[in-house]
């Protein structure tokens, strides 16, 4: 072979080697960038995931639900409330906190608004910096300004201008700024309840015969068939059975308790609703929003859904406070449940609700304060 040959092989052979070693780095590269790759196309498949359900909720719900819109002109919040409203909203950065005012009635004829008394109503607090949350019950039959001047039962408000007038009365004798609501019916509760899988609710032995006498009843009229509760204890309810268990009254502790037990039931919802999936969600959100009336939309309600998991219910109350309320029978209204001193405890309202301790009523409030004082003193005796 002459050195020429020799030559060429042998320049062949090293090209031979630097393409076989260019390929294999190339290669080796190729696997590391989809090996760094991996995790990113991952977290992105997932955030699509959550989008396209999300997407899906919002498509879903929003055939069949109707938001009702409020006429805000018609809403009063006290003069110094606004005002104090209006000079933190230009101050502070902070998302500050939003009241939502729930009411709860007996649908049985599917009305939802005005004629019809709110047997349940809570002022949900929500620090949206923290997203704690605090409940609040104001007891159907305390007897306070209706929002109009008049004085009756607070739950008469609602029947007589549905919830525009319900949140009204709320405002001026609380001094609140609440502009939202949602009113649930006893079926719109079932269904939700079911949805989520049920709650976790401990049942004594006193209230185990009238939660099945309410599941008795709520069947002959809903026309569907119920399971009874057997045992006491803390255990799993359906539907039917926590929305019976929400309208028990008549063991120690009467109407107190009874809305007490309503707080229960949201709060069992709020936890467990943090542990459900997507699809379980979707449930809830379809299950409902038939049979609710709102002012939010439903953008607001899924983002709601979307931070559940944060939520933390961190306080639960009745209003008037046990130590500030009296009970007494006035006249047509009937028995009635009395603040003693409705400026005490709208200030101790504001330092559970906001932390202020410091807090003074306005003139609207201390006014109310004294004619109710001046209503009732007579019955008081």
């Amino acid at each position: 072979m002459d050195e020429q040959t020799q030559n060429s092989r042998e320049e062949n052979a090293r090209s031979s080697e630097n393409t076989d070693a260019a390929g294999l780095e190339n290669s080796e590269n190729k696997k590391h960038k989809l090996g760094y790759n991996i995790p990113l196309f991952i977290l992105e498949i997932f955030i699509l995931c959550i989008a396209i359900g999300a997407l899906y909720i919002v498509t879903v719900a929003t055939k069949d639900f109707k938001r009702t819109d409020i006429d805000n002109d018609t809403l009063i919040i006290n003069e110094e409330v606004a005002e104090t409203i209006e000079e933190q909203e230009q101050e502070e950065e902070a998302k500050g906190y939003r009241n939502i005012a729930l009411f709860g009635v007996d649908d049985r004829d599917g009305n939802l608004g005005r004629g019809t008394r709110s047997d349940t109503i809570i002022i949900a607090s929500i620090n949206q910096d923290t997203n704690e949350i605090k409940l609040v019950s104001v007891y159907r039959d305390t007897y306070l300004n209706l929002g109009n001047d008049s004085y009756n039962k607070c739950n008469a408000a609602y029947a007589q201008g549905g919830p525009e007038q319900a949140i009204t009365m709320l405002n001026t004798n609380l001094d609140l700024d609440i502009t939202d609501y949602v009113t649930v019916g006893f079926g719109g509760l079932i269904d939700a309840i079911d949805a989520l899988g049920g709650i976790e609710i401990e049942v004594t032995d006193s209230e185990i015969t009238h939660l099945n006498n309410y599941q008795l009843c709520m069947s002959q009229e809903m026309g569907v068939g119920y399971t009874p509760v057997i045992k006491s204890g803390k255990q799993i309810l359906n539907g039917m059975q926590a929305t019976a268990y929400c309208r028990i009254r008549y063991t120690k502790g009467d109407d107190f308790r009874r809305a007490e037990r309503q707080r229960d039931v949201l709060g069992a919802m709020m936890i467990k609703a943090q542990s459900a999936s997507l699809p379980a969600l979707n449930n809830v959100v379809t299950a409902v929003l038939p049979s609710i009336s709102t002012s939010l939309n439903v953008s607001e309600i899924v983002s709601v859904l979307g931070t559940v998991v944060d939520y933390n219910l961190i306080a639960s109350e009745g209003l008037p406070f046990e130590d500030e309320r009296t009970l007494a029978r006035i006249g047509s209204a009937g028995e009635c449940i009395i603040p003693a001193d409705l400026e005490e405890n709208v200030k101790r309202l504001h330092e559970l609700l906001f932390d202020d301790k410091d807090y003074e009523p306005s003139k609207e409030v201390v006014n109310i304060s004294s004619e109710i004082k001046e209503f009732t003193k007579e019955y008081l005796k």
